[in-house]
C-alpha cells in the first residue's frame, strides 16, 4: 500500500488506517476475537498506522492494540506499525487540566496499556481552544518528548480554526480532522496550511459514521450503546463526530446520491475513502471496521484509481446543495 509521510516523525504509514474507537465499543458491543480478527486483517492489507485514545472503552482499545502488538513483534518481526493515541478526555475539558503532570500520567497509562516504553505519537484529543493557544501546553509537550515518553504529538481538532491554530505551533507533528464528502471546508485553507507546513494530516469520520457506506435508510436502528443512537444531537459530545453533524435523514438521501456519483463498480465506501486519500495534504485515513472483511474492503481502496474531475465537481455541488447549510459554519 502507498505510505505517506509524516516529516516531522521522520516516520510513513499507509495512506488507509484504521480508527479503532469501535473496539473500545462506542459502536456496539465488538468481542475480543472480532477486534484481534480486524487488527490481523488490516495490517495483512498492508495497513501500518492504527488510531486509538485513551478513553476508548477505558482504554480496552489500547489493550487490545497493544496484544496484537506483542504477537506481531513475534510472528512477524519485520513489520512496522505505527501507533497514535490520544489523551485529555479522562477529565473535564477545562484548559486547567492541562498541565504537565498530568500528561506524564495519561501517557505513562497508556504506554502501560499498549505495552511500549515509549508512544510513537500522543494527540490532544479536541482540546478546549484555549489549550491550543497555551504556549505552557506546547512546552509540556516538548518536554514529554525530550523525556522519551513519546516520540512526537499532534492535535485532534473539530473546528478549522482549531486546525490553522494547531498547525501554527512548530512542535505539532499531525492535525486529525473530519474531513469526507459531507465536510469540505478542511479543503478550504486547512490541508494547505498543513502541507505547507509539513503536518501529517489524519482523516478522522471518512465515512461520515458509516452513512457513506450507503447501508442505511431511514428506519436503520442502531444500538443504544452506538453512539449513531445516543450522540445525534451532541448529547454526549460533538455532535460533528456523529454522521459528520448531518441530520440522519438529509445523510441517508445525500448518500444514496454519492452512491450514484461513483464509477461502475465502486463501492459507495470505497469512492468516499478514495474521495479522502486524494486530497492534497491527507496522510492517512483511518475508516474504522468491525469485521476482517470490511477492514480488507477499507484497505482496498488504497489500489483504486483516483476519481475524475468530473465526479469531484458533482461530489462538491450534492455538498452545496444537500449538506453545506448543516456543518459548513460550525465546523
Amino acid at each position: 500500500m502507498e505510505q505517506r509521510a509524516f516529516d516531522r516523525l521522520g516516520r510513513r504509514v499507509s495512506v488507509v488506517g484504521l480508527g479503532t474507537w469501535q473496539l473500545g465499543g462506542d459502536w456496539g458491543e465488538v468481542s475480543e476475537d472480532a477486534a484481534r480478527e480486524v487488527l490481523d486483517a488490516s495490517v495483512e492489507a498492508g495497513v501500518t498506522f492504527l488510531d486509538t485514545a485513551d478513553v476508548y472503552g477505558d482504554g480496552r482499545s489500547e489493550r487490545l492494540i497493544g496484544g496484537f502488538l506483542r504477537d506481531l513483534g513475534r510472528e512477524r518481526p519485520e513489520a512496522e506499525v505505527l501507533v497514535a493515541t490520544k489523551m485529555g478526555r479522562r477529565v473535564e475539558q477545562l484548559p486547567e487540566h492541562y498541565t504537565l503532570d498530568n500528561f506524564r500520567a495519561w501517557t505513562d497509562r497508556s504506554r502501560a496499556n499498549l505495552g511500549v516504553d515509549r508512544l510513537d505519537l500522543v494527540q490532544l484529543h479536541c482540546p478546549p481552544p484555549a489549550v491550543i493557544d497555551s504556549d505552557a501546553v506546547f512546552d509540556a509537550l516538548d518536554t514529554l518528548v525530550a523525556e522519551e515518553r513519546v516520540a512526537g504529538y499532534g492535535v485532534s481538532v473539530e473546528t478549522c480554526d482549531e486546525a490553522l491554530a494547531a498547525i501554527a505551533r512548530p512542535g505539532v507533528a499531525s492535525l486529525q480532522i473530519i474531513l469526507n464528502p459531507f465536510r469540505l471546508k478542511p479543503l478550504e485553507r486547512v490541508l494547505p496550511a498543513a502541507e505547507a507546513a509539513g503536518v501529517g494530516v489524519i482523516v478522522r469520520v471518512p465515512l461520515a459514521s458509516g452513512l457513506l457506506s450507503g447501508r442505511y435508510t431511514e428506519s436503520t436502528v442502531f444500538a443504544e450503546s452506538d453512539h449513531r443512537s445516543y450522540n445525534r444531537h451532541g448529547e454526549a459530545f460533538d455532535q460533528g463526530e456523529t454522521f459528520s453533524g448531518v441530520d440522519f435523514a438529509t445523510g441517508v438521501a445525500a448518500a444514496a446520491e454519492f452512491a450514484g456519483l461513483l464509477p461502475e463498480g465502486v463501492s459507495p465506501a470505497a469512492g468516499a475513502l478514495r474521495w479522502a486519500i486524494q486530497q492534497p495534504g491527507v496522510t492517512s485515513v483511518i475508516p474504522g471496521a468491525r469485521s476482517a472483511e470490511q477492514a480488507t474492503a477499507n484497505a482496498g481502496a488504497a489500489a483504486l484509481p483516483p476519481l475524475d474531475e468530473p465526479t469531484l465537481a458533482a461530489v462538491r455541488d450534492l455538498y452545496d446543495r444537500r449538506v453545506r447549510a448543516q456543518v459548513h459554519h460550525r465546523w
